[in-house]
């Protein structure tokens, strides 16, 4: 029995989800024909109270069009430094875009109004780019899925309406935050121009994110989809997995926050470990003493058939997700309780 806590993309569909995608019906989306598609991007729509949603094969692909619907070449964008359109997109801004990034030194990849206000650069001074638009992430990745404050983000969007600059909020795994901080998914249609929610980490489906947005930007952003190469045929059946995982199991998170807090609580107690940050969702930063190699540790845990991954520099990450059932979650702590590496 592998356990791999590497990632939450790592799930693969249930035998419930296959056989609801067995059963879709399906016609040519790139003529948007595909009916199952069109209900999926209603629904998910409808549900952050937005005008109109567009499927992608990747949330990276929906994070690239919006910056290129809010963009122009030689402009700049505003984000965090561990912000994923920056760091995990393969240099998509400046590839796809033209477009460079003013990076903030955020709390655990989230920033802050007064922040961004001060970053904002003078746009009659021609020398410095324009600044056109503030990407946020939520929950933050690099940030140990850390999730703003509604407060927080409101404030920032009144400084972009101040300013003429576009809000855009990459929600990879807004769906931990939704649950972990209780909100109403209708709050965020109403500060973003655009949001990008993922199917395929926490809800479990095999491929799929929605960009959301008005009707008009929408009908942009199917443009820049098909140059990107992003038009897909019958895809119904991919999308009948969203469908499935959003009836089906976005409560079901609370399961992956606990077990992501019992471990960080358990991690913090053991001697080979210097610190743990905050553990809001279903990922878990820590970072173990000089002593130890990190090498070391991940290859002691995958010869007892436990996987994790590496940050860099000490730190190590583990991600909770729907695969990791509660019986592989009382034997990775009984097996930390145990690991004798230093």
């Amino acid at each position: 029995m592998e356990i791999n806590l590497v990632s939450d993309t790592v799930t693969k569909p249930s035998p419930e989800m296959l056989q609801y995608m067995f059963r879709a019906v399906v016609g040519d989306d790139v003529y948007k024909q595909d009916p199952t598609v069109i209900e999926l991007e209603a629904r998910v729509a409808a549900m952050f109270g937005m005008e109109a949603g567009l499927f992608f094969p990747s949330g990276t692909m929906a994070n690239q069009t919006a910056i290129k619907l809010h963009t122009q070449p030689g402009e700049q964008l505003i984000a965090d430094k561990y912000a994923h359109v920056y760091n995990y997109e393969g240099g998509g801004v400046s590839f796809n875009s033209g477009v460079s990034c003013c990076l903030l030194d955020g709390n655990r990849g989230m920033i802050t109004a007064n922040q961004v206000a001060d970053a904002i650069n003078d746009p009659e001074f021609y020398h410095s780019p324009k600044t056109s638009l503030v990407c946020v992430e939520n929950t933050t990745n690099k940030g140990g899925g850390a999730c703003y404050d509604l407060e927080t983000l409101q404030q920032i969007k009144q400084v972009c309406d101040g300013n003429n600059l576009k809000f855009h909020m990459d929600g990879a795994r807004i769906w931990n935050a939704l649950v972990a901080k209780r909100q109403n998914p209708k709050e965020y249609g109403k500060l973003f121009d655009t949001i990008s929610v993922c199917l395929s980490k926490g809800l479990g489906a095999p491929i799929g994110s929605v960009l959301l947005a008005d009707k008009e930007t929408i009908h942009r952003a199917l443009r820049v989809r098909k140059i990107l190469g992003g038009g897909m045929r019958q895809v119904g059946y991919l999308a009948a997995a969203g469908i499935y995982a959003l009836e089906n199991n976005i409560m079901r998170l609370t399961e992956d926050h606990r077990r992501a807090k019992e471990l960080g609580l358990l991690l913090s107690r053991l001697p080979w470990v210097e610190s743990v940050e905050p553990v809001e969702t279903n990922i878990l930063i820590f970072k173990v003493i000089p002593s130890l190699s990190d090498a070391l540790l991940i290859e002691t845990l995958r010869q007892k058939n436990i996987a994790i991954s590496s940050l860099g520099k000490g730190k190590l990450r583990i991600v909770t997700h729907l695969d990791y059932r509660e019986v592989m979650h009382s034997y990775v702590i009984e097996t930390l309780q145990r690991l004798f590496v230093v």
